[in-house]
């Protein structure tokens, strides 16, 4: 069966993963690529290098942001948001990095996951500094498949 996703159920679905796929574009490229986020109702957080990916929201605010829950080909869901990015600086800078720290801490489980570039105090001086940042939600949209064979 096919279904649609409730708001209250896509949120559900942003909240339970860290992983997704944020779409940004300007004039001449779109651009997708995976990212670890926390979101806490209004916002999509996350944390980046300088970089592509933030060249371009820095030119073209509005996102598109995906994540995936998927037990098997059929039994999914898929959550789709649409919003604005907007770059952090100092006081909600610090409070975004409380928010990613408490969510993400508990999943790095090796030194090969732990992140370099801001999040904890393994960081190098030489390392570029993060750039924080959070989506503000505009729309959420979400679908499913779930198979009555399992």
């Amino acid at each position: 069966m096919l279904g649609v996703l409730t708001r209250e159920q896509s949120e559900q679905v942003l909240r339970s993963e860290v992983i997704g796929r944020i779409g940004c574009y300007t004039g001449s490229k779109i651009y997708v690529v995976p990212i670890t986020y926390v979101f806490d109702g209004k916002h999509l957080y996350a944390h980046s290098k300088e970089g592509l990916k933030i060249q371009i929201m820095r030119q073209n605010a509005n996102v598109c942001f995906e994540v995936d829950q998927i037990d098997n080909m059929a039994n999914w869901r898929s959550v789709i948001v649409w919003g604005k990015y907007e770059e952090l600086q100092t006081k909600n800078q610090e409070k975004a990095m409380k928010i990613l720290k408490d969510r993400l801490t508990p999943l790095l489980l090796s030194e090969s996951v732990k992140p370099t570039h801001g999040m904890g105090p393994e960081v190098v001086i030489k390392q570029p500094k993060a750039i924080i940042f959070r989506i503000s939600v505009e729309e959420i949209t979400g679908r499913f498949e779930k198979s009555n064979n399992h």
